[in-house]
């Protein structure tokens, strides 16, 4: 089965909104097998929608719409939709009364505008919408299959999940069984984790493996296809064993499990309590940590000192060290390490100090310098990182390499390259 997007939006065409839609329906639809043959974007003009409709239905066997399905006058996807397949719109008293009790949960009056979101195309059968107003249409002709979805991502994301993938597994029948599996890393570069794998065809043998780096670190997703369960599952488990004999030590997770996760687990499993002091990146790892359910397990604080006088007065750092060293300093990241776990009783200390540009750099600490410590009831340490020039990028890898030296820390990991 192949599958054409389309985004309708001119929010979408100007780059006021980016579209992470496409995104995530391409990714849900590779994981079952549907090849996305185009994705394109078109801004909220009747004639031009047509025309995108009229290219997609022709060439995929199914077309998938995000965008313009709310209750004001730019949105016209269901005007849109009546034309193309020459039908009416008709209310549903089902529909209807979703919307009805959306705005009872919340406190609201029901409108006569917003009514109108309960009207659906005739030929249609209609995805229900549990987390805002607006349905789903899924339209079958042809031999094709149309469906049209709400542009607001946690909308649409949930009807793909439970409604759009069951329904196009049952639809996209196969005499192959695909599989996929991902594996997570972080703490090497693309370049030397592609080097260090040697040959991807020895590799793999037939299936095929995905790199795909963020700021985080990359994820590598194999897939493999065969006439069973059993024999998807025994190649993708042959491939990660080849895998993990040559950069076992760089993989945190399997699946999309975060790293904050992982080292959650880890730390839960031990009965651990982490203290977190952070300087350049101003709590953004405390909120990584807090952002997973049941952190309230092992995160026992997180201080931001971000200033130097807040450095001695909360953390009890050394003024003298201060004012040797500079707060960028492995020093300086040992003392708030130290200084955290002390204040809080916490098992572990971490800490983050770092220059995270544009500015603040001098000849000897260029912008993306950070120092990261570690204190617990062994070791107190400190590992010097070499980011880049963007300042929120620096944040994230700060946090993220954070992440990891707990990680390995915790796993005894050594870090030697």
């Amino acid at each position: 089965m192949k599958a054409y997007l389309i985004s309708i939006g001119d929010e979408l065409l100007i780059g006021q909104t980016i579209n992470t839609n496409a995104a995530f329906i391409g990714a849900a639809l590779s994981e079952i097998n549907i090849e996305v043959i185009k994705s394109s974007v078109v801004g909220d003009d009747l004639e031009t929608i047509l025309s995108e409709f009229q290219e997609a239905f022709q060439k995929a066997d199914l077309v998938i719409t995000t965008g313009g399905l709310g209750p004001t006058h730019d949105d016209i996807t269901r005007s849109s939709i009546t034309k193309f397949f020459n039908t009416e719109l008709v209310l549903d008293e089902k529909i209807l009364e979703d919307v009805q009790q959306f705005f009872i949960m919340r406190g609201r009056e029901l409108t006569e505008l917003n009514k109108q979101q309960a009207l659906i195309p005739k030929n249609s059968i209609p995805i229900r919408n549990s987390k805002g107003t607006s349905p789903g249409f899924w339209i079958e002709e042809k031999n094709k299959i149309f469906i049209v979805l709400p542009g607001v991502p946690i909308e649409m994301k949930e009807m793909i999940n439970s409604f759009v993938i069951p329904e196009l597994i049952k639809k996209n029948k196969s005499s192959l069984i695909q599989q996929r599996l991902i594996l997570q890393t972080t703490g090497i570069p693309e370049s030397i984790l592609f080097e260090r794998l040697g040959s991807i065809e020895e590799l793999t043998n037939g299936a095929k493996l995905a790199f795909l780096p963020n700021q985080y670190g990359v994820k590598l997703r194999i897939s493999v296809m065969a006439e069973s369960e059993s024999d998807c599952s025994n190649k993708l488990m042959e491939i990660e064993q080849k895998i993990r004999s040559k950069v076992g030590r760089f993989i945190y997770a399997r699946g999309e499990e975060l790293l904050e996760e992982t080292v959650g687990k880890i730390l839960t499993e031990r009965n651990l309590r982490l203290a977190v002091a952070e300087s350049c990146t101003g709590g953004f790892l405390s909120s990584r940590l807090t952002d997973i359910s049941g952190s309230s397990k092992y995160f026992e604080r997180g201080v931001v000192s971000y200033s130097n006088a807040s450095k001695v007065e909360i953390l009890k750092v050394d003024e003298d060290t201060l004012q040797k060293f500079g707060a960028v300093s492995p020093e300086i990241a040992m003392q708030m390490a130290e200084g955290i776990r002390a204040i809080s009783g916490a098992d572990i200390g971490l800490s983050t100090t770092g220059i995270l540009g544009p500015t603040g750099a001098t000849f000897n600490k260029p912008v993306g310098l950070v120092y990261i410590g570690l204190c617990d009831e062994k070791v107190c340490y400190a590992k010097k990182f070499l980011f880049g020039n963007d300042r929120l990028i620096n944040k994230q890898r700060a946090s993220q390499a954070a992440l990891e030296m707990l990680r390995r820390n915790l796993l005894r990991i050594p870090d030697e390259d």
